[in-house]
């Protein structure tokens, strides 16, 4: 695989070039970004997948949710579905995707919809008859058609966008230079006990402009898990488990289960999964061929949107976001914008 990406370095030539040309006339205001009257909030990276969106999606939530109405804009990522939808209580993961499922069933006081189209999707949003106070768009850094009010770029402490090189030779969307537009730039999935000499060295390497602020987070896991029945994960320890992931990257999964001397067999799909008929009798097989009387299925939260009506005794294993330090800082700063 990495015999292949080297081999198509010159594409990622042309394709740096050709986001590069894009990103210019938007500068230029040769291709135009709309500004909208609602406060709107970009959470999105520079590379493909696997940075955290989702956890910090729900971080600004849970923020915001108590004094502002809420509207979650994605582009609904391998929906079966086309144009702007809004979730309800018959809407399925396949008509909105599993990311805004999720939120629709986390968090039920919000408004959650999906459009490829940002510009039209936020349109909608303020057309209703109680329009949201404040937007949040999901995965949104490089649609250039709208301007984001406040723009929040991650990057994965495993995967440095300074570290990586453009698509297909590496995993970025767009040149490293497109960092500047953000306001935030958060460091995600950081050791829990990462120093300060880390950081530092981190932050040089990012070299943030005068007006940009990051900042360092690490994963969460919630150590009731939930799904079927709801079970501590220190039980896991007696149990042989499957394990099933359907996202861009396990591995701090895996990690974490290790950590609690969770001994698992990992059955691996690729990013938003759709699983079918066949991978459900696969999963049951495997399941069955497991000899321990005391065995469980656990897969990721954002997995078990797409998979829990066709499995039984199915646990899932949540997420959330946490700052190592300076939160109240970053909360700060979202809080001034909207306000």
């Amino acid at each position: 695989m990495n015999f292949l990406r080297k081999i198509l370095f010159p594409f990622s030539i042309l394709y740096g070039l050709i986001t590069a040309m894009r990103n210019y006339l938007y500068s230029k205001n040769i291709l135009k970004s709309t500004t909208f009257k609602t406060p709107t909030i970009v959470v999105g990276n520079l590379s493909v997948g696997g940075t955290g969106k989702t956890p910090q999606i729900e971080y600004l939530i849970s923020l915001l949710q108590n004094n502002y109405k809420i509207a979650v804009l994605s582009r609904g990522y391998k929906r079966k579905s086309k144009g702007f939808i809004i979730a309800s209580e018959k809407v399925t993961v396949s008509e909105i995707g599993d990311e805004p499922y999720q939120y629709h069933q986390k968090f039920p006081s919000i408004i959650v919809a999906v459009d490829a189209d940002r510009r039209n999707g936020i349109q909608q949003l303020e057309a209703l008859e109680n329009p949201p106070d404040i937007i949040l768009l999901d995965d949104a850094f490089q649609h250039r058609k709208v301007k984001g009010g406040f723009n929040i770029l991650l990057t994965s402490y495993g995967n440095l966008y300074v570290n990586d090189a453009m698509l297909p030779t590496g995993n970025l969307r767009e040149r490293k230079s497109g960092a500047k537009r953000a306001d935030v730039i958060i460091i995600t999935k950081c050791p829990h006990n990462i120093s300060e000499e880390a950081e530092f060295e981190i932050t040089k390497k990012i070299n943030p402009t005068s007006t940009q602020t990051v900042f360092f987070t690490t994963i969460e896991y919630d150590t009731m898990l939930k799904g079927s029945t709801t079970i501590d994960i220190s039980d896991l320890q007696n149990k042989e488990v499957l394990l099933i992931t359907g996202i861009a990257n396990p591995t701090p999964l895996t990690a974490y289960l290790k950590s609690e001397k969770i001994k698992f067999k990992h059955l691996k799909y690729p990013d938003h999964y759709h699983f079918k008929e066949k991978d459900i009798l696969d999963i049951k097989l495997k399941f069955a061929l497991i000899k321990a009387n005391n065995k469980i299925v656990l897969t990721t939260e954002k997995d078990y949107v797409r998979i829990f009506a066709k499995l039984q005794n199915l646990q899932y294993i949540a997420i959330k976001t946490k700052f190592i330090k300076n939160s109240t800082s970053f909360d700060k700063l979202i809080m001034k914008y909207v306000e």
